[in-house]
């Protein structure tokens, strides 16, 4: 059977639509991936430096 060319945009239309709505969901959720990774990084480093500083107190 032979489809119709309303069938055949649609679908391309449809797949087209679906595509770009996944790119822009990996797009959000890598953005936020990143902000997440920044926060986590910023509190390792700041409890480093309240070791470091017991350290110090503990030496003096």
């Amino acid at each position: 059977m032979k489809k119709s060319v309303l069938s055949s945009f649609l679908t391309s239309k449809l797949l087209r639509g679906s595509f770009t709505a996944l790119l822009f969901s990996s797009a959000v959720v890598g953005m936020n991936g990143c902000a997440t990774v920044e926060g986590a990084g910023e509190d390792i480093q700041s409890a480093g430096e309240a070791i470091e500083e017991g350290a110090e107190d503990a030496t003096n």
